[in-house]
């Protein structure tokens, strides 16, 4: 019986993953499909009663469902329970479905395909403190990223997941603008870069020299914030890889396989309009 998966959100029809995961089953010859699939948050749990139903193999979800699925499924891993919010849901032989983060490893992996795994010492500036932020933090920690600070608008939810972490340190945008020079790795963690609106979340003046610069949103594929770090002379790492790995490891939970991501970053890249 052919495999099937999909990718639940509201909005969907910018998502790349099924263009992403057909590149992979054509590669790898999976006979299985992938489609994106509308679900507003009044009709999520008729959603997924439906798609077990209809034999799905497994899923993606993405915003605004990460957090809300949760009560929908029966089992989740440990990543997804610190998080409290899950990405991928597999169906297990049993019909149970269990739920996975993969966001924050996937960030760590592509972090670590660009700059390589020597760089865990140095000081790293989270910026945001959001879903997003809270299951990159974890990954971080638990790849041996221990000097991390956390900087946020409002610095009591910074500072929730610094004691959640149990280690690091929390401070406000101001703050981490004006201590900037002491940062090896800045990571972007908001969606902010995704409108027109966005506005730099302080001033990269004192940016340090050789400062490692990423950011999760993908597209548009340079942000405003890496283009300012570029100018300083940073070394960038966009949202592509975060993207790809974290489709990747959601790939390997389904069908015990590793999907070429090389290729697909360099795919994605290029239609973005980068080299």
């Amino acid at each position: 019986m052919k495999k099937w998966f999909a990718v639940i959100g509201d909005p969907i029809h910018h998502s790349k993953s099924p263009e992403m995961h057909h590149f992979w089953y054509d590669d790898l010859q999976e006979d299985a499909a992938y489609v994106p699939i509308h679900v507003t948050p009044d009709t999520l749990e008729q959603a997924v009663t439906s798609m077990k139903v209809l034999g799905i193999s497994g899923w993606n979800v993405t915003i605004p469902h990460k957090e809300a699925i949760i009560p929908f499924l029966d089992e989740l891993d440990e990543q997804a329970k610190h998080m409290g919010a899950v990405n991928t849901v597999v169906r297990q032989a049993d019909g149970t479905l269990k739920g996975y983060n993969t966001d924050g490893l996937g960030f760590v992996r592509s972090l670590e395909e660009a700059v390589g795994t020597n760089e865990k010492n140095r000081a790293l500036l989270l910026i945001g403190a959001g879903g997003a932020a809270r299951g990159i933090a974890f990954a971080l920690v638990a790849s041996g990223y221990t000097n991390i600070t956390i900087a946020n608008r409002t610095v009591e939810k910074a500072q929730a997941i610094i004691q959640e972490l149990g280690v690091g340190q929390a401070c406000s945008l101001v703050e981490a603008g004006e201590q900037l020079a002491q940062y090896g790795i800045l990571v972007q963690t908001t969606s902010a870069g995704l409108n027109d609106a966005f506005s730099m979340p302080f001033s990269l003046d004192h940016l340090a020299a050789h400062a490692i610069v990423a950011d999760i949103v993908y597209n548009p594929l340079m942000t405003p914030f890496l283009e300012a770090a570029q100018q300083k002379g940073a070394t960038i790492v966009t949202g592509v890889g975060m993207f790809v790995h974290q489709g990747a490891i959601a790939y390997e939970h389904w069908l015990q396989k590793t999907p070429n991501t090389n290729a697909m970053i360099a795919r994605i890249t290029q239609q973005l309009g980068g080299n």
